[in-house]
């Protein structure tokens, strides 16, 4: 395939994305790999770009969560065939986020949404989970080296628990090495600003959009 015709086979990708062909995507995306396009370009100026449209959608309430979801799924096959040619090439995570539902808290399809679209944004996504304590965060941050903390609450009594955490890492001495960034359903930008977070985010797109800024 010409250099000039992978422009269009990456449109054809990113639309595959964002209907959600999951089989479609990953034969498209093989085939670029086959006519010797760059892992990284499939990644950003195919894939990336689709899961753009997607999140710019989804705030503009011309897509829902069930399209997210399945758009998802579709970035999730085609990045499992460009993860070993990723490698190989040298293209890493532009960074890390850990991400989780604060203690007390059993919802997760928010934090999903979000995974989900930090992905998109090639960032590694660390995610643990629902009901997760501040100590596990904050062992996490120390493991990994992750640079942003994303904490969710869907209740007003698991709100503190975002505090909590903010708490746990200023006592581990870590807290200026990371962005805390809090979200869900009761939370606003007046208790972020409260309880010290560095930013909070009204929807997932938002999220993602905001997390990329912070690996600039």
């Amino acid at each position: 395939m010409a250099e000039a015709n992978f422009g269009e086979l990456f449109s054809e990708i990113s639309e595959l994305l964002q209907k959600g062909k999951a089989k479609d995507i990953v034969t498209s995306v093989q085939k670029g790999l086959d006519a010797g396009a760059s892992p990284g370009d499939i990644l950003e100026k195919a894939l990336m770009e689709g899961m753009n449209i997607v999140g710019g959608k989804f705030k503009r309430n011309e897509v829902f969560v069930p399209e997210v979801l399945i758009a998802a799924r579709a970035m999730n096959k085609a990045t499992e065939t460009l993860k070993p040619h990723l490698a190989k090439a040298g293209i890493n995570p532009v960074g890390k986020a850990i991400i989780c539902t604060v203690k007390g808290d059993l919802h997760d399809i928010g934090k999903n949404l979000v995974r989900m679209m930090i992905e998109g944004k090639g960032i590694e996504a660390i995610d643990l989970g629902v009901d997760c304590d501040a100590q596990k965060i904050v062992d996490t941050v120390k493991e990994t080296g992750a640079k942003v903390v994303c904490l969710s609450a869907l209740l007003t009594t698991t709100m503190t628990s975002q505090k909590d955490v903010i708490d746990a890492l200023k006592s581990a001495g870590i807290r200026d090495s990371v962005k805390v960034m809090v979200g869900g359903a009761p939370v606003t930008q007046g208790f972020a600003d409260e309880i010290g977070a560095d930013a909070y985010t009204a929807d997932a797109a938002s999220a993602a959009e905001v997390c990329r800024t912070f690996y600039s």
